[in-house]
């Protein structure tokens, strides 16, 4: 993730930092007392724990990692800036957190905690997550049958954004290349052509997303009780929804005169996310400002993990090209019996697990099960976590734990791919992407898991084939893998790397 923050106004700087100070002050003097029982990792004091704030902003994944190692299997809490976040690690805690309901430890209210959604998103996106269904049921539905049109649209992007010429090689940036890519491919099955094509709602899109992260981690300066206040200063949703409406209302008024006239019978009915989402959509949700909102909104969450995605096992590959021939053979082999289909690409399981693998070892943070509790929570041993708590749950432990994985430290680009082929007859398809368990919790866990990682797995893979039969990769001359980005407990591909292609060299 590339992080640029563009600075203040002088008058409102000052007049934040001062408030900065004095909610420092407020915060610590009024900290609950409930979660004195739950171990500590760091200092207690007043002014320790503040300070190990400021450190866990620099270092949260570390000090997470390090906290799991000394209190085992045991919760224990770390200090944000203003309040404690409880961490949680074994299969144990997974197991209660995935059992509870969402009026007990809440998904929702955790991810708004951390990329304070009701602001940066928006209020309904929030209290209406309606979309969830719809990503879970008919974009999960309908990959097959939109699978030419993902195709396309990854091998058209890929050839126009590289604009490569002849065999010559062509450095680029990586990462900013494979977020326009993602974008296109994600919005061709989200709102179709030409729109998925058109420079300002990809360039829109980009921006939307970095400005939602920038602005939560702004919001995340202050204490919650502040959060109403800061919030309009320094968000910038509105003005790219106002965006977002001008581009999208021709194509949703238009989509809805037909429905009006012909209904359940309009043959020619786009396929898209845009049409789905207006199906599900009721009374106030059914305006242009809130389809547009919404459809913004779940291109943030696709973009930035996929793109970040895609980078980190691009960088693997450039970093390890002794990998990319056992890949091409794979693809090749399989595209040559079956042709470029969803159930191809489901028997690729080099290009599957080298994506995984890339995954578990440079996901995105250290934590990716959150909660928050809307209650006092008990767990089975009698831990009690105070209402308004958020708990997150230690996966980058779990992915680098030895016991689970052998060499765990180590890439192992096949590693999943050989997990498949000896339970094959078996329950080899625990194994693939897109599958979750206590064992790999990179797209979440339980039944609040990631409801489009089907539709992630699919372009992700379709993007590596579609490169390692096309294309040559390399690092730049003298280049070593570049290393993540990190901030608090969160992980990012390196967002100034730069990447060798041309055109494969047969």
């Amino acid at each position: 993730m590339h992080l640029h923050l563009s600075p203040l106004p002088d008058k409102v700087t000052g007049g934040l930092g001062g408030i900065v100070a004095a909610a420092f002050v407020i915060a610590k003097l009024s900290k609950p007392t409930k979660l004195d029982t739950i171990p500590t990792f760091g200092s207690t004091t007043w002014f320790g724990s503040w300070w190990a704030g400021i450190k866990f902003i620099t270092n949260g994944i570390d000090i997470i990692q390090e906290g799991c190692k000394k209190h085992k299997a045991a919760p224990f809490k770390v200090a944000s800036l203003y309040n404690w976040m409880v961490i949680v690690n074994g299969r144990k805690y997974l197991k209660e957190i995935a059992k509870s309901s969402e009026n007990e430890l809440s998904a929702l209210g955790g991810a708004n905690d951390a990329f304070k959604i009701e602001y940066t998103l928006g209020h309904q996106i929030y209290h209406n997550p309606y979309h969830n269904v719809v990503l879970r049921s008919r974009l999960t539905r309908n990959i097959g049958i939109l699978y030419p049109e993902i195709r396309d649209e990854v091998v058209t992007a890929l050839e126009e954004t590289l604009n490569l010429k002849d065999n010559e090689w062509k450095s680029v940036p990586a990462l900013q290349t494979f977020e326009q890519v993602v974008c296109r491919t994600t919005n061709r099955a989200f709102v179709g052509l030409p729109l998925c094509r058109d420079p300002d709602w990809i360039d829109l899109n980009l921006r939307f997303t970095l400005d939602a992260f920038k602005a939560s981690v702004i919001i995340g300066f202050f204490p919650n009780f502040m959060t109403p206040l800061v919030a309009p200063l320094v968000t910038t949703a509105p003005g790219n929804i106002r965006r977002g409406m001008k581009l999208l209302r021709p194509i949703i008024e238009e989509r809805q005169k037909q429905l009006d006239e012909y209904g359940d019978t309009w043959a020619d009915k786009p396929n898209d996310l845009l049409s789905w989402l207006m199906d599900a959509a009721e009374g106030s949700e059914r305006t242009v400002k809130s389809l547009t909102m919404r459809v913004l909104s779940i291109n943030f969450a696709a973009i930035h993990t996929s793109s970040n995605g895609f980078a980190q096992a691009l960088y693997n590959l450039a970093a390890n090209p002794q990998y990319l021939q056992p890949l091409r053979e794979e693809v090749e082999a399989i595209v040559k019996t079956e042709g470029w289909t969803k159930a191809a690409l489901m028997n690729m399981h080099k290009i599957d697990s080298f994506l995984k693998e890339s995954q578990r070892l440079e996901g995105v943070g250290a934590l990716t099960v959150f909660r928050q509790t809307r209650n006092d929570f008990t767990f089975s041993d009698g831990t009690v976590i105070p209402q308004g708590t958020v708990v997150g749950f230690a996966s980058r432990f779990t992915h680098l734990d030895d016991e689970l994985y052998k060499n765990a430290g180590m890439f192992d680009p096949f590693r999943f791919a050989d997990m498949r082929e000896r339970h094959e007859g078996g329950n080899g398809a625990k194994h693939q992407m897109a599958a979750i368990s206590p064992e790999f919790l990179a797209f979440g866990y339980g039944k609040q898991a990631c409801p489009g990682r089907f539709f992630a797995a699919t372009e992700l893979k379709t993007m590596l084939a579609h490169v390692v039969v096309s294309y040559d990769i390399k690092l730049e001359d003298g280049a070593a893998r570049p290393e993540s980005f990190r901030f608090a407990s969160l992980m990012g591909a390196n967002g100034g790397a730069k990447l060798m292609f041309r055109k494969r060299v047969l």
